[in-house]
C-alpha cells in the first residue's frame, strides 16, 4: 500500500450514507452527526437509538438492504456489513469517486477512520492505515492523559491571537511567523493557565 495523505474533511451540510444499523454503525452515525453531516441510513433494521434519530428527523432511515445506486449524490459512505455487500458498495463508492470506509475490512476501503484525541478545535488524529486500530486507541489513551481539557481553551485563545496578527499591517510575515511560534511555546502555555484557571480548570 502507497503512503496515506492524512486529511480532516469538512462534513457540514454534506451528504453521506451508512450502510448498516448495528452498535458499531450507531457509533459512527453519532460521528457524523457532530460534523454536522447529512446522514441517510440503509439497514433492514437498526438499534433503538438510530430509530429514534430517525423519528427526530436527525437522520434518514431506509428499512432495507443495499442496493446498487444508493451513493447517489453521497460524499462519504460508511459501511458495517458483510464482506459481499462491503465489496458492491466499495466497486460503487470507487465508480462515483466517493470516499469509502468499510469498517474491519480494509479490502473495500479508500480512507480509513482515525483514533481521535478531541481538545476543543485540537484534534489528533491516529490512524494504523486499519492494521491494529487496538494500537490506534492505545496510543490515544496515552495522548489523552498527555494534553488535558485545559487546551481546548487555550487553542481558543491562539485562534484569537492569530486573528489579531494577520490583520496588524505593521507587522512583516517574518515577525508574524516569530509570535505565533512564541504564543505556542510551551512556556506561553503555562503563562495562559496562570492567568485564566477557570478556563483551564478541569471539572
Amino acid at each position: 500500500m502507497s503512503r496515506l495523505y492524512p486529511l480532516f474533511l469538512n462534513l457540514q451540510g454534506r451528504n453521506c450514507v451508512v450502510i448498516g444499523g448495528n452498535h458499531m454503525a450507531e457509533a459512527k452515525i453519532a460521528d457524523l452527526l457532530e460534523a454536522e453531516a447529512c446522514v441517510r441510513v440503509i439497514a433492514e433494521a437498526v438499534t433503538d437509538r438510530i430509530a429514534e434519530w430517525s423519528r427526530e428527523g436527525r437522520v434518514r432511515w431506509e428499512a432495507r438492504a443495499y442496493a446498487p445506486g444508493d451513493l447517489k449524490g453521497a460524499f462519504l459512505v460508511v459501511s458495517i456489513a458483510d464482506p459481499a455487500t462491503n465489496s458492491g458498495v466499495f466497486a460503487e463508492a470507487e465508480e462515483r469517486t466517493t470516499f469509502c470506509n468499510a469498517v474491519d475490512d480494509i479490502e473495500h476501503c479508500n480512507c480509513y477512520a482515525s483514533a481521535v484525541v478531541q481538545r476543543g478545535p485540537l484534534q489528533i488524529a491516529i490512524s494504523t492505515a486499519g492494521n491494529s486500530p487496538a494500537l490506534a486507541q492505545r496510543l490515544r489513551s496515552e495522548f489523552e492523559q498527555r494534553i488535558g481539557l485545559e487546551y481546548a481553551a487555550w487553542v481558543e485563545e491562539l485562534g484569537e491571537q492569530r486573528s489579531r496578527l494577520f490583520h496588524d499591517p505593521t507587522l512583516d510575515s517574518a515577525t508574524r511567523r516569530k509570535l505565533l511560534h512564541e504564543q505556542a511555546s510551551p512556556a506561553a502555555f503555562e503563562a495562559f493557565r496562570k492567568l485564566h484557571p477557570s478556563k483551564t480548570s478541569v471539572p
